[in-house]
């Protein structure tokens, strides 16, 4: 597990630089439980002014799913998702105004834990960096989430990313319940400054592995959001996958300083 350290940065407006993620298609995580694929921790992506084009957090791909079946013959290696492409622009239709968040982004500094009371979580976060072959590293167990460090932290401008275990070898994993969170929803996380950032929940949805909006996810924002991500929808035996993702969105609603 790397070491996690604090990091500032100065807080003129930031962006998500994408180009700086990935040269291409990434594996998704496998959520459903499994043996964790590798490391390497992405580089700092350096950070600018953010642009307009904001990916709308309202969304409705598929419904809201039910509650998944722990399943323990998941394998994250047949999972996958994809990460952000260099110049990806939305889908149209997905495409809206998104509604600034009234907190105002915050300095960066490393995520050290997440709570999410809804839904029972109060976990530590590890870091999460990328493979050699570009893919994205899991959590090595169903505890605890973790955090991708080549995006934004959380309460910086941009989509900060946490992804966390539906379930792992047939019991349930950190973000099991995920799915059951609603619209203003509390996220709080703790950040390594001794700050923390409270997020509020906009929308839940579920998009088939397949047809993965990696835009409207990992796009640019001109506010500080986060996206939670999980695996969701039915499990596939043969595959040894879920067929879907589940992502909530968020964004900041108010932060403390340390």
């Amino acid at each position: 597990m790397p070491e996690q350290r604090a990091g500032r940065r100065r807080s003129s407006p930031t962006r998500f630089d994408t180009a700086a993620l990935l040269g291409g298609l990434l594996a998704v995580i496998a959520i459903g439980g499994a043996v964790a694929v590798g490391l390497r921790v992405a580089d700092r992506p350096p950070h600018a002014t953010a642009t307009a084009t904001t990916r709308a957090p309202i969304i409705s791909a598929a419904p809201t799913p039910a509650g998944p079946t722990a399943n323990p013959s998941a394998n994250p290696a047949t999972t996958t998702w994809p990460m952000p492409t260099a110049g990806l622009a939305a889908p149209a239709a997905a495409t809206a105004s998104a509604t600034p968040s009234d907190a105002a982004p915050m300095a960066r500094s490393w995520p050290v834990a997440v709570r999410i009371p809804a839904i029972g979580v109060d976990s530590t976060l590890i870091s999460l960096g990328l493979r050699a072959d570009g893919t994205l590293q899991v959590p090595a167990s169903g505890f605890p989430a973790g955090w991708y460090t080549g995006a934004p932290t959380p309460g910086e401008r941009g989509p900060a990313i946490i992804v966390g275990h539906v379930d792992w070898g047939g019991d349930a994993g950190v973000f099991y319940r995920l799915h059951d969170l609603s619209p203003d929803d509390e996220i709080t996380v703790t950040r390594a400054d001794g700050s923390t950032a409270t997020f509020r929940v906009t929308s839940v949805a579920q998009f088939p592995k397949n047809r993965f909006p990696t835009a409207l996810v990992y796009g640019n924002l001109d506010y500080a959001g986060l996206r939670l991500i999980t695996c969701g929808g039915s499990f596939d035996q043969r595959a040894h996958s879920y067929e879907a993702d589940t992502v909530v969105f968020a964004k900041l609603a108010s932060s403390s300083p340390a």
